[in-house]
């Protein structure tokens, strides 16, 4: 070989790993030391009462769950309600409800233990990524399925993280179709939604957005923010699974993107801190009526997360942890030379 195509191809092994550039996600998880999680099942733990043994299951209920199993009662169960002497009544009313038992059954077909098992499977590995980009934060201490009566999709309380699995039973199943909820919601309330849903509730609760800045920028960069951990954390699921949007709405995004930015961009609409205006672009729905019927919902969200990429590629020393810290909206959009 000559010294020439020695030469050119030093050269273009060189371009090639300039064009490569640094992918902050690309970790080595291997060294992190920590328990596979296991989902306690909580949902099978509250089908196993009975009028005779309510109260001795408490003691039992309470030591395995600690104090997430109290909140269950009060908040998820009874609705906000009181934990009293009657307690165990609402939970056998609840159990008894022929409903919720139908669903229930739905539930135990839909999600097996070995269902449950490949979960904590995959939340061992979000976890650990957790761990690596923020070593100085606390990770939840037990993650638990339940039954929510069609209430509660990810709570986060108490250290505990817990998925409604009844929220995620098909996007078919005759309880929806029962309570005429719309296809936009339905149509993510399935197994392949669970982790994804379960990271970001965990993620948002994590890193609360209490900036007294309430405008739509804080809000667009704030979720930018979150869904760009989720991207670290979850580096093998789908774009339109994170975001919960088809496949036709991803295409819409990248296609319009440009259109997008300067719809947002003119007349000071990032800067507008009317509540009303915020929600039309960071709800849930079946498209943004304010743009157009193609646009999907929560738009401000996936152009926040846009945004935050750019940061993130324009500020390689910037590190996850800085990324959170960050509460001035305004300088990452500045810094992120945002240019679709």
């Amino acid at each position: 070989m000559t010294i020439f195509f020695r030469a050119l191809l030093s050269c273009l092994f060189i371009l090639i790993l300039m064009g490569c550039g640094h992918n902050q996600f690309d970790i080595d998880t291997s060294k992190i030391d920590m328990k596979p999680i296991v989902f306690k099942r909580l949902d099978k733990d509250i089908f196993a009462l009975t009028p005779e043994n309510c109260s001795s299951k408490l003691v039992d209920y309470q030591k395995k769950y600690q104090s997430f199993y109290m909140r269950y009662v009060s908040s998820i169960v009874n609705n906000g309600g009181k934990v009293d002497s009657l307690y165990s009544q609402t939970l056998l009313r609840f159990i008894e409800n022929k409903d919720i038992k139908d669903a229930y059954r739905d539930l135990t077909k839909e999600y097996t233990d070995n269902d449950v098992e490949l979960l904590g499977d995959d939340m061992t590995e979000a976890v650990k990524r957790f761990k690596v980009f923020f070593p100085k934060r606390k990770t939840p201490n037990q993650f638990v399925t339940f039954m929510s009566g069609f209430h509660y999709n990810v709570v986060y309380v108490d250290s505990t993280l817990g998925i409604g699995l009844d929220m995620y039973m098909g996007s078919e199943n005759v309880f929806y179709n029962m309570m005429q909820l719309p296809k936009f919601r339905t149509r993510t309330m399935n197994k392949e939604h669970v982790l994804s849903d379960a990271v970001r509730g965990w993620m948002i609760t994590e890193f609360d957005n209490a900036d007294p800045v309430n405008n739509l920028l804080n809000h667009m960069i704030f979720y930018g923010k979150i869904f760009y951990v989720c991207d670290g954390l979850l580096p093998n699921v789908q774009d339109s699974i994170k975001m919960g949007y088809t496949s036709a709405q991803m295409k819409y995004c990248g296609t319009y993107e440009k259109n997008l930015w300067g719809f947002f961009a003119k007349d000071n609409k990032l800067y507008d801190n009317d509540l009303k205006l915020v929600s039309e672009f960071t709800s849930d729905g079946p498209f943004t009526r304010a743009i157009s019927k193609e646009c999907p919902p929560r738009i401000a969200m996936w152009l926040g997360r846009q945004i935050v990429k750019s940061y993130m590629e324009h500020n390689e020393d910037v590190t996850l942890e800085d990324l959170m810290n960050e509460k001035d909206a305004q300088k990452i959009l500045a810094k992120s030379k945002y240019k679709p």
